[in-house]
């Protein structure tokens, strides 16, 4: 193989305002020395651009699933439209299910798994009947994404890195292949995500919130507010209405959808639904706890910038950051993702206790340290090469490699 062996990247969009895209963004940027990376996607920001070659693949206007199922089709077209014209890379590389032919593959969620979890949510009889427009189109997502899961997945050939270890035992409940996974602990920016810089930003960002000082501030930062645990984190709320709680709730999410709810707990004027922000630690200044009722998360960054920010966190058990998680050392594990009841009891805790509070603070901000964005570019770059070495070394490859005698 000559040169820097070639990396494509297969991902629909990559920014740094969701999850996982912006995972993918910290993961790569470091190993542009030692691949040629090629992204396939249809947009790409936050991306250095110097360090990868953008195949721009078209995106079809319209509903998500359409444009998934777009999507799905056109990038294995377009890589095969290059590689019929002699380029070709050696390793493809996506986060999640965006193709049949991917060598690794970052596994973020199981929607087997979470569709289990919310199997209730997305019955009909538990949505009044204006979202069943989009309760039917959700449906009929998952149920695709499952098949695909259940074809890629069980892969052998196909290398599965987990952000979290309760994703493998979720993977070998729907799609056993005894295989051991390599689990990547997400990193962090300490630059950013620390309590120093928090304290900093604290006063002036709670004034632009229009936070009193007797407010206590709840966090919920993320997409998919019904995979969030959102409905737990309302009724929990609506239990501790004696105490001056507010809940800020950060989402590209439309609050509009979950008006009623709002309004059936009396909480319409306790809850914000507030825009993303590049500065997200802007939110995690102004808050007083960060609360991750999960009801399936392979690994959700923002509680573990939380608690690099010195936040008390809490986090169900379903949720991969609950694996560094310490149970009231470092924050709290919530066993049951819908027990709003335990949820509340818990806010009210660290809401009285303010020594309790302090110590989950500093303990969780000091816990994070180790988990860099640097250590796990060198560990991803050590899966690359393996399976470099690997399709390099297999009969096939031999085959192809070596001249005839």
């Amino acid at each position: 193989m000559k040169g820097k062996p070639r990396i494509a990247v297969v991902s629909p969009f990559l920014d740094k305002n969701h999850g996982t895209e912006r995972i993918v963004i910290e993961w790569l940027s470091p190993l542009a020395h030692f691949f040629e990376l090629h992204v396939y996607s249809q947009r790409v920001e936050d991306f250095d651009p110097s360090t990868f070659t953008f195949h721009r693949v078209a995106e079809l206007p319209g509903p998500h699933l359409l444009n998934y199922c777009w999507w799905f089709v056109v990038n294995h077209v377009r890589r095969a439209y290059d590689a019929l014209r002699g380029f070709k890379c050696d390793l493809v590389f996506t986060p999640g299910i965006n193709c049949f032919d991917a060598d690794v593959i970052s596994v973020h969620i199981v929607f087997a798994e979470f569709v289990r979890q919310a199997c209730r949510e997305l019955t009909f009889s538990a949505n009044p009947v204006r979202r069943w427009p989009r309760l039917i189109h959700r449906r009929l997502y998952y149920s695709l994404i499952r098949f695909f899961e259940g074809v890629i997945y069980r892969r052998r050939r196909t290398r599965l890195v987990l952000y979290a270890k309760k994703t493998a035992a979720d993977l070998e409940r729907f799609y056993p292949t005894g295989e051991v996974y390599p689990v990547l602990y997400l990193g962090l920016d300490h630059s950013r995500f620390n309590p120093s810089r928090c304290a900093e930003l604290r006063d002036a960002a709670r004034q632009e919130l229009k936070l009193g000082e007797r407010d206590f501030a709840v966090l919920l930062v993320g997409n998919d507010l019904l995979k969030k645990g959102i409905e737990a984190l309302f009724e929990a709320m609506g239990q501790l209405s004696d105490l001056p709680i507010r809940l800020l709730v950060v989402s590209r999410e439309s609050g509009s959808g979950y008006q009623a709810l709002v309004h059936e707990r009396r909480l319409a004027n306790r809850v914000n639904f507030l825009p993303p922000r590049n500065d997200v630690e802007f939110y995690f200044a102004a808050a007083d706890l960060y609360a991750g009722p999960s009801l399936e998360d392979t690994f959700a960054l923002p509680p573990e910038e939380a608690m690099a920010c010195g936040l008390p966190v809490i986090a169900s058990v379903v949720n991969g950051v609950s694996e560094i998680i310490t149970d009231g050392e470092n924050g709290l594990i919530l066993e049951d993702a819908r027990d709003a009841n335990a949820l509340a009891a818990m806010i009210r805790r660290v809401y009285e206790d303010e020594a309790f509070r302090t110590a989950l603070g500093q303990n969780a901000a000091k816990s994070v340290e180790q988990f860099t964005w640097e250590r796990n570019a060198q560990d991803l770059r050590a899966i690359f090469e393996d399976v470099l070495r690997r399709k390099r070394d297999s009969p096939s490859m031999r085959k192809v490699l070596e001249p005839d005698r």
